[in-house]
């Protein structure tokens, strides 16, 4: 605080949360300041229930809630007291039996999360865009000289702390305050905008913001970049609406690097859409051994056949709990960076411990489907944005059989599977896949017909039979030649989106061979 500061005292809170993690004990420091509070709905119930004394507004507003909780706080007792100035409104205020509030704590309805939800419709997600809530931020934050406004449960402390040690909040805090609340409702009123605008586009869904507004916080600076001469940090979204690699917990190792965090992203999103505990584990951006199993012990196993060699020194995701058993055989097994799950077994610690350099992510529950986001990659001079590939997994049912011979059921369950997997590996993908494991991936090859000869390759290499297994490619054939590759190394069925100009060529190869062909309309370039 400098010299001429002047401290905010407070002598009333307006609290009305949806979050309330960390509001009962902040509430009652509150209250041992002899700070009067008023609260709303279910905040105020909490309150009730945890013998914290308030003032419900309705109570002081002489306006009861209506329209099912719509309308509660919009009222010019509220508003005028969040933005009444001391010594210019107060015969107005008088008049009208306005009280001035101090200190304004709220946090908005879950509009990015309700998007994540697998029951989310239209009319859910408009229930979930807050009014009340950002107009009270903004009006605090607008008047921060009298009004502290608090968006976020990590200031309570602190809040708390400045209150029983000095009396009253800085200016600097304040406006500190003020700051993050404007950025709070502008990150919030970008996602309304950006879903609005998504079903207001085409048919396609391929409408993008014409604007580009971005809302992320610095989490912490990185050793390096890519390589050690290249600086870099780590921003995370400033309301994230789902559980990532980004935001997972580190419960031990070291810092992550740059890559570390790229590769975490990717092992993670491609095990989160298995229904069957799952295993990915990832080098330099590619699954180098994705597998299904009974367990994930199973699926680690399975996942780590398909090239142990590369698997050295990678990153390892499951879509379930890490338990001992499987940590302790990973350990014995292979080198590796990082782990990341939903979360840990209590007997995994001691296991775990023991290589104390181990980075191991807890992320939280992971939902099946990712939530839409726009991609963006800085170009000299420009920027491109996409939006993400989130499509799930095409149903079998909408797929196109175009050979002469439909897949057997098996291999349906074996093309779901590949076709889940390959969306994640880069481009030229094709994977070999057989019962839920990979056999052999062929990334990144400028030529496709090499990428199906790698795979070949790889699995060969390992001594994995490919004879009897499917192939998914993440772009159409440009020619026959992978074809008969696969045909060569013993593949029975293909999927592909299709839509090459030799797709009647490919079809034909597939035929002679005596091939299950789908196609499904979809691509999955990943560069």
């Amino acid at each position: 605080m400098t010299e001429n500061s002047r401290l905010l005292p407070v002598r009333r809170a307006l609290i009305s949360v949806y979050d309330k993690c960390g509001l009962v004990e902040f509430a009652r420091r509150l209250v041992a300041q002899d700070i009067e509070l008023f609260s709303t709905g279910g905040t105020g119930r909490l309150l009730a229930e945890q013998g914290i004394a308030y003032t419900e507004v309705s109570e002081y507003t002489g306006c009861p809630e209506m329209m099912d909780g719509r309308v509660k706080t919009l009222h010019p007792r509220v508003h005028g007291g969040i933005l009444g100035r001391p010594g210019v409104d107060d015969d107005t205020m008088g008049a009208q039996g306005i009280l001035a509030f101090d200190l304004v704590v709220i946090n908005l309805y879950p509009f990015t999360q309700t998007l994540a939800r697998a029951d989310c419709t239209h009319e859910l997600a408009m229930e979930n865009v807050d009014i009340g809530g950002p107009a009270m931020l903004r009006a605090a934050a607008k008047n921060h000289k009298y009004t502290a406004a608090v968006s976020k449960a990590e200031r309570y402390e602190a809040i708390a702390d400045a209150l029983e040690q000095g009396g009253g909040l800085t200016e600097e805090l304040c406006l500190e305050l003020a700051a993050e609340a404007f950025e709070h409702t502008a990150t919030y009123d970008r996602a309304v905008a950006d879903y609005l605008s998504s079903r207001a586009g085409d048919s396609s869904g391929r409408s993008l913001s014409q604007v580009i507004e971005t809302s992320f916080i610095r989490k912490q600076e990185l050793r390096y970049g890519e390589n050690p001469h290249q600086a870099a940090t780590l921003y995370v979204d400033a309301h994230p609406a789902q559980e990532s690699a980004v935001n997972a917990q580190l419960i031990q190792g070291k810092a992550l690097s740059y890559n570390n965090i790229v590769d975490a992203d990717t092992a993670l999103e491609s095990v989160r859409a298995f229904e069957q505990p799952a295993c990915s584990i990832v080098k330099h951006a590619n699954p180098c051994g994705l597998a299904i199993g009974s367990d994930i012990m199973e699926a680690y196993s399975r996942a780590c056949a398909t090239d142990p060699s590369s698997a050295f020194g990678g990153i390892i995701a499951f879509n379930r709990n890490l338990d001992a058993r499987t940590a302790r055989t990973i350990l014995e097994r292979q080198f590796v960076e990082v782990i990341v799950a939903p979360g840990i077994d209590d007997d995994c610690n001691a296991v775990l411990e023991s290589r104390p350099n181990l980075r191991v992510l807890v992320c939280g529950p992971l939902s099946r489907n990712s939530v839409p986001f726009e991609e963006v990659k800085r170009v000299n001079g420009g920027l491109l944005v996409q939006s993400a590939d989130c499509s799930p997994v095409v149903p079998i049912t909408e797929m196109t059989v175009v050979s002469e011979r439909a897949p057997t059921e098996k291999e349906v369950q074996d093309l779901q599977f590949a076709w889940q997997v390959v969306k994640h590996v880069k481009s030229n993908a094709i994977v070999y896949c057989r019962d839920g494991q990979t056999l052999g991936i062929g990334a990144g090859q400028t030529s496709r017909v090499y990428s199906a000869r790698l795979a070949s390759l790889k699995a060969a290499d390992q001594g994995l039979d490919v004879r009897g297994s499917v192939m998914a490619s993440d772009a159409f054939f440009p020619f026959r030649d992978a074809i008969e590759t696969a045909d060569a190394a013993g593949i029975t069925a293909v999927i592909q989106p299709g839509g090459s100009m030799r797709d009647k060529e490919v079809i034909n190869a597939a035929n002679g061979a005596g091939m299950a062909m789908v196609f499904t309309g979809i691509r999955h370039f990943r560069h």
